[in-house]
């Protein structure tokens, strides 16, 4: 896989004039993640825009439900024959059995992956606040087991998993990180971070990689960066 084909740029914005902007600038990107705030405010017609632009498509919901609702949702979800959305492995065994049959029933091409732990939290919050007595990196292989188990195509994990995950989940298991962030850019809110390059060599196959290029005073220059960067590896 080429460099500029692991990186998914997100599209962090609430309106279809300021997504259809971005992609525009960055007409070499082909993976954009569609994210809450972009879907709840503009609906699934920025979809149709990407895929009559050749993209692929992230749908970033999170969905996290009983496992009836999960399944209507993916159901739906299905006719949008995006590449990739995201659920919530704490939603437990059934929830996502539920949600892999609704998309196998379907027949979409659309997979699945697991959220583990979002990369916003440490291991202190995931300790004192939600009161999860594993370590963090126990308990996100545990959550990514489960997924493989409940026959999930893949999770999404901090680039600090990827490796103990890789070793676990096999080759064959898609794991997408956000908390990528070049050296030259600052890691903002996220708190398990590590570089494109370090990421890739741990074991990730894709990269969501937002405002050090979206936020960048040139985008196009800043993307390229992350792309020699990754050439290297």
């Amino acid at each position: 896989m080429n460099p500029e084909e692991r990186i998914i740029v997100p599209l962090d914005v609430n309106s279809t004039e300021a997504a259809i902007a971005l992609v525009e600038q960055l007409p070499q990107v082909s993976f954009w993640k569609v994210g809450l705030e972009l879907f709840t405010s503009v609906g699934p017609s920025i979809l149709q825009i990407l895929k009559d632009q050749g993209k692929q498509i992230f749908l970033d919901l999170k969905l996290h439900d009983i496992p009836n609702t999960m399944a209507g949702a993916c159901r739906s979800v299905a006719s949008y024959q995006v590449d990739l959305l995201t659920i919530h492995a704490t939603a437990g065994r059934h929830a996502l059995q539920a949600s892999k049959e609704a998309i196998t029933t379907a027949n979409s091409s659309t997979k699945l992956l697991a959220i583990t732990v979002l990369t916003s939290i440490n291991s202190r919050e995931l300790a004192f606040d939600l009161k999860i007595p594993l370590e963090l990196p126990e308990y996100a292989l545990q959550m990514a087991i489960l997924a493989k188990e409940s026959g999930i195509d893949g999770a999404v994990c901090s680039p600090h998993e990827v490796s103990q995950l890789r070793q676990i989940c096999g080759d064959d298991f898609l794991l997408v990180c956000p908390g990528v962030r070049p050296t030259w850019a600052e890691s903002g809110d996220q708190k398990r971070v590590m570089t494109p390059k370090q990421a890739i060599q741990a074991g990730a196959n894709y990269l969501v990689i937002g405002r050090p290029i979206t936020a960048a005073e040139n985008p196009l220059q800043a993307w390229s960066k992350i792309c020699d960067e990754l050439a290297t590896v």
